[in-house]
Formats: structure tokens, C-alpha cells, sequence
């Protein structure tokens, strides 16, 4: 019922044979117009497009899977990834084949990373006319035509958010589903309309598909004028796409880039943020492309009178996107690979109030920050009520590897280049998130000038007791009282106890997973966890 043509699967005999309709990279225009015929979205007051997921918001983390044969030996099947058996993903996909019978499906032939050398081919197939748009203006289109003749991807990802799977079935949780094939190199995206699921799908294929001198990152980059690169890693909703994204600096990437013997590069050409109170003064660059022509707005709350979006209404979801290409911002290079990284920045927003603005950590903390992924997660109740927790998510990482191999791949390259290593927290510092105000942009973002511009270097810094990383006494753009959280903190004791229970919380969470760590890394981290080797944090009755 279907064939595999160099490791992708053969729309062209399908569409011959099953298909009414196969309409192949179309450009930007004629995609608005088919999205615009068709009822998939609706054009906002200043031209851009407005689409909805459904009830689907969200990445659909938890419904990964990787059909379990041969040749896959590379992957970590560990307890966070979902095995698909190879019986229950030939249902999936005759079914899926079945379903798309006389349906008109978008085409997309692009690639990752603009670089010829070091490029990707892919093939994108969509049901709607919109995601083939996200895709075309995340990933890198073909213009010559006879380039398009001869196109051959490695790997296809096939989105049909109105076809959905069979728990009992297919083996899934759900009706929604990311489904790799390594052997056939196919994704199934099926049962979500959510757009970020194909920027998921092909990175994990890209993950499998570089040499293994080439360590990915899923964070954004910018390079200074002086050509200084720095690459910000974190969790959703930290600010890393907001912060990279400087009039001050060239930006280069929003999210997966390579990091290899000769520098870096990015394999998308598009930007996918988070605009949920993005507003002109805080993000110029950003507020400037959400409007444009050819943008995608997923989830933004709109005036239905005037179309005018509304970018700080939340009722909707907390997560409304923009998909833009980069080519919107004004500074932007042309170059394909860039120097490798000075600067490391991890970022993270901590709802304790606990972390100060700006750290500066050494290689060894850097890898404890990197695996523990500790940030906020906004949890938006049934009656619109938002909530934060805090959240570790250990090695919150693409499958390929366990999270350890990840983290000497980069203690490797800080140490050998040299990197200055930092932490931002965009989240709260001194006191607790429901006892004051998150931080200002304005002072994230003079935080990171004053590291690439050299200022910092010249600054004093502070240890911190607890944490035993090293705080700036002063940095220019950030007044100098917020600059360390004891001295914001309206209660010294009640700071002094919301850090120990944090340092707990570290503890507790690496415990999990210390089995699946080599003897010599799990004793570098715990020679690094705060306190660890002095204090019994369960004894003494710290929890959260």
C-alpha cells in the first residue's frame, strides 16, 4: 500500500494512485490565499494570519514515540520515551494512508540550515494549508525549480492533526501522537493542530541524522558586533527568543543549532516565540514581525470587530505563537557558520524568588544547571486561573542520548573554547512570585549587553553561601540593590529557608536519576550540589 524511496515515503505513487490533489511549495502568498479560501484562519488588521489549535495548546511531550527495531540502537529508551512496536505502527500508518484518500494535501520540499554542506533535506506534508506556511517559513524553501525536480529528502514528516490514533490500536496514550520511524525515516504527526510539533519531529530526526561531532542545542543565538557568539539555553517561557532577538546584537538563530569542529550553525531560518504580553517598548524586534504578511499568529487572542490582536489577553491560552521568518528583523547576517560560542547563557525563570538576575558559574555548575532544566511551569486552571510551579526536568533533552552524554559533550567544548558561563533569571528574585513582581525585561536584557560588551569583566563579584555561585556587585543597567535577592528580600529568614528547600529540591530530583549516570560524572555533580555532601535536607524536614 505504500513504498519508501531513499528513506522517505513515495507520495508520488501514492498521490498518483490515492490522492485528489497534491499541491507542492506553494509560495507565502498563494498559501494565505488558500488558508484564507478554506477557512483556516483569518487575516488580522495588519495582514498577518490568526489560526487556532483546537484544544490543543501545547507541545505534546508525553506523547513521543519511536518505533522500537534494529536501527534504532542509538536512541535512549529510557523512562521518558515512549516504544512503539513495528505491528502497531504498520496500523497506524495503512490507517492513516486510508484516511488521506481523495484528500488535497500541502507539500513543502526545504531544508534545515541554509548552509550547502551541511544542510537537510526534508519534506513536509500537511492537511492544512497553514502548517504548510509554518513550515515554510521555519525551515528553508526551494526557489529553483529544477532544484525541485530533483529533490530528495532524508526524512518526511507527514502532519494530520485531524486524523487521530487509537490507544488500543496503535499502542499511543492518546488521539494525538509524534511517531518516529528511524528505519523508514517518517513522522507521524496525527490528533494535534499544534504547529510546534513539527519543529519537534524534525529535530529529533536531525538529532539522529548528524555525526557525533556535532553536539545540537535546542536554545536560541545572537553574535555582538564584534562578532562574540552567545547561545541561550532553557526551558519554554524563559525569554531566550526575547533575548537573542537584540537591536544591539546580530541574531542567528531561534532554536536548533549545531555546535561543531568549525563553529556554529542554525538549521532554521523562522522564529516560533511565545508574544503573550509582548509589547513594542520591552521587544521591538519581535512585536514588529508578529504583524507582518506571511506571519502565522497561533492561539492569539483577537478583536473580532476591528481584528486588532490582543497580545496581553491570556483567556485563550498561555502560549499564543508567532511564526516568522528572521529575514523580518533588520539585523540579521549572511553568513552560515558562525564563530563558536563565547557566552553561555542558561536561562531560567524561578518562581521562588531565589536566584539573582545574573550569575556568573563555572564549566561544572554549567552541567548541573544544563541537566537539572530548573525553571517555572504557568499552569492555567478550567476557570483561567494562572498558577506557577516550580519544575526540574532532568536532561529535558532530544532522545538520541541519555542526558550524561549530552553533558560531557558540552563540558568538553566550554572547556576547550573557553566559554564565560552564566545564568539569567527572567523569573522573580528576592521574594516570592505571589509577593511581588516578575523581572523586567529591560533588566534581563542589559544583563546580557553588559557580558558581551566585556563590562562584567572588569566588575567585583560576591560567593554565595549557599549556592556557591559568584554574583556581580555591580552591572551596568541593572540597579545595584536587585542585583543580589537576600537584600530584596522583605524576610532574610524566610529567604534563607525558600534557598535551603530549593537546594532540597535539587538534591531530590538528581537522586532519580543517579543510577543512570557514569560514576565519574554522578561524582562531579554531587561535589556540586549545594550543601549535598554536608547536610541530610529529608532528615531536617526541607520539602516543598
Amino acid at each position: 500500500m505504500y513504498t519508501f524511496k531513499n528513506g522517505a515515503l513515495d507520495l508520488v505513487k501514492i498521490g498518483q494512485e490515492n490522492l485528489r490533489q497534491v499541491r507542492r511549495n506553494y509560495s507565502t502568498a498563494r498559501l494565505v490565499e488558500e488558508i484564507i479560501m478554506s477557512y483556516e484562519g483569518q487575516l488580522c488588521n495588519e495582514s498577518a494570519v490568526i489560526v487556532r489549535t483546537g484544544h490543543a495548546m501545547e507541545p505534546t511531550h508525553h506523547d513521543l514515540f519511536i518505533v522500537h527495531d534494529d536501527s534504532n540502537k542509538k536512541i535512549d529508551h529510557g523512562p521518558k520515551i515512549n516504544a512503539l512496536k513495528p505491528y502497531q505502527y504498520e496500523n497506524l500508518i495503512r490507517r492513516m494512508l486510508s484516511y488521506i484518500q481523495n484528500k488535497r494535501l500541502y507539500v513543502q520540499n526545504c531544508y534545515a540550515s541554509e548552509n550547502k554542506q551541511y544542510s537537510i533535506p526534508i519534506r513536509i506534508v500537511t492537511e492544512k494549508a497553514w502548517h504548510s506556511l509554518f513550515a515554510r517559513n521555519i525551515y528553508y524553501p526551494i526557489a529553483d525549480d529544477q532544484k525541485l525536480e530533483d529533490f530528495e529528502p532524508a526524512f518526511s514528516v507527514i502532519h494530520m492533526p485531524q486524523f487521530q490514533s487509537i490507544p488500543e490500536l496503535d499502542g499511543t496514550r492518546s488521539q494525538s501522537a509524534v511517531v518516529i520511524n528511524l528505519s523508514h525515516k517518517v513522522v507521524i504527526v496525527c490528533g494535534c493542530s499544534y504547529a510546534g510539533n513539527i519543529i519537534q519531529a524534525v529535530s529529533t530526526m536531525i538529532h539522529y541524522l548528524v555525526p557525533d561531532n556535532f553536539f545540537l542545542m535546542r536554545g536560541s543565538s545572537c553574535m555582538s558586533t564584534s562578532g562574540d557568539v552567545a547561545i541561550f539555553l532553557g526551558r519554554a517561557g524563559t525569554g531566550k527568543t526575547t533575548l537573542a532577538a537584540d537591536s544591539q546584537t546580530i541574531f542567528i538563530g531561534d532554536s536548533l543549532h549545531a555546535w561543531f569542529p568549525k563553529g556554529l550553525i542554525s538549521y532554521e531560518r523562522g522564529m516560533y516565540p511565545n508574544v503573550l504580553n509582548t509589547i513594542p517598548d520591552d521587544s521591538p524586534e519581535i512585536h514588529a514581525c508578529i504583524q507582518k504578511f506571511g506571519t502565522v499568529l497561533e492561539n492569539v487572542s483577537i478583536d473580532m470587530i476591528s481584528r486588532e490582536t490582543r497580545l496581553s489577553d491570556s483567556d485563550l491560552t498561555l502560549n499564543p505563537r508567532a511564526c516568522f521568518h528572521k529575514t523580518c528583523l533588520s539585523n540579521i547576517s549572511s553568513q552560515e557558520i558562525f564563530p563558536h560560542p563565547k557566552h553561555l547563557f542558561l536561562v531560567t525563570c524561578d518562581p521562588l524568588g531565589v536566584l539573582p538576575p545574573i550569575i556568573r558559574i563555572s564549566p561544572e555548575q554549567a552541567i548541573l544547571s544544563f541537566l537539572s532544566s530548573y525553571s517555572a511551569v504557568f499552569i492555567q486552571t478550567e476557570d483561567r486561573q494562572v498558577s506557577l510551579e516550580q519544575n526540574f526536568c532532568f536532561g529535558a533533552l532530544s532522545p538520541v542520548y541519555p542526558p550524561h552524554i549530552y553533558s560531557e559533550k558540552l563540558r568538553k567544548l566550554i572547556v576547550q573554547h573557553d566559554i564565560a558561563c552564566w545564568v539569567i533569571n527572567t523569573g522573580w528574585s528576592g521574594n516570592h512570585f505571589s509577593e511581588s513582581s516578575r523581572m523586567p525585561i529591560k533588566y534581563s536584557r542589559a544583563a546580557v549587553r553588559a557580558v558581551m560588551s566585556g563590562a562584567l569583566d572588569q566588575m567585583e563579584f560576591s560567593v554565595d553561601p549557599v549556592f556557591r555561585y559568584r554574583i556581580p556587585n555591580a552591572c551596568p543597567g541593572i540597579p545595584r540593590e536587585i542585583l543580589n535577592p537576600r537584600k530584596q528580600a522583605k524576610n532574610e529568614a524566610d529567604y534563607e529557608l525558600r534557598a535551603n528547600r530549593l537546594v532540597a529540591e535539587f538534591i531530590k530530583d538528581f537522586s532519580k536519576y543517579e543510577d543512570q549516570i557514569p560514576e565519574d560524572i554522578k561524582g562531579l555533580i554531587i561535589s556540586l550540589l549545594p550543601g549535598g555532601d554536608q547536610l541530610d535536607y529529608q532528615r531536617i524536614g526541607f520539602s516543598m
